[in-house]
């Protein structure tokens, strides 16, 4: 019996309905400016195996109201943006999509990690004309939404796998060589949008 019970499928239309929302209003923006909103986009329905160990991590019965409600995270997306504006234009852009509220968001551009760690964290109830997992339709589900740079992207993967990697020499001293990376590259974001920014006012 697959966690999603009888509702993967509704899951995978939620998700496919928020990535045309996304493109669509990208889409417009490039017919005025020439230019789309993000640089990438990318999008995954949680694997099966992955959720239950969530689940089971964190003390949650292996059900599917619990994979659709307690985690958050059934619905994945990631956008990367060429430029810091872009990211709050997008942020804006996704709280107008029909049916969406915001039910977390993090800035961690502003509000930066200890480790150097910068991105935006949204968490999104959609409602959609899909049966959910409590039997209510149009139905509730959640999206988690994380936008960064190019420059944050690069970081942040390359964090990941220090993070994950079993046995890394050296520990201490790649985490302060991450952590400087990570200002050189805020520094580097701020001073291309102060640039772009020069050249659209010209």
């Amino acid at each position: 019996m697959t966690i999603y019970g009888p509702h993967k499928a509704s899951l995978k239309a939620v998700m496919d309905s928020f990535e045309k929302g996304i493109r669509a209003y990208s889409e417009k923006e490039k017919e005025k400016t020439g230019e789309m909103l993000y640089e990438h986009l990318s999008y995954r329905l949680k694997a099966e195996d992955s959720m239950k160990e969530k689940l089971t991590r964190k003390g949650f019965p292996l059900t599917a109201e619990s994979a659709f409600y307690a985690v958050k995270d059934a619905i994945g997306f990631r956008m990367v943006c060429r430029f810091v504006d872009d990211i709050y234009e997008n942020v804006s852009r996704l709280k107008a999509l029909p049916g969406v509220v915001v039910v977390k968001e993090k800035d961690y551009i502003k509000n930066v990690k200890p480790n150097g760690y910068r991105s935006y964290h949204m968490i999104l109830d959609v409602t959609a004309p899909y049966e959910d997992a409590r039997g209510r339709d149009p139905g509730h589900f959640f999206i988690e939404i994380q936008l960064r740079t190019i420059a944050m992207d690069s970081w942040a993967a390359l964090e990941h796998e220090m993070k994950y990697k079993h046995e890394v020499k050296n520990a201490a001293l790649i985490s302060r060589e991450l952590k400087r990376c990570a200002d050189e590259l805020a520094s580097c974001d701020l001073s291309m949008q102060t640039i772009r920014n020069l050249i659209r006012k010209t």
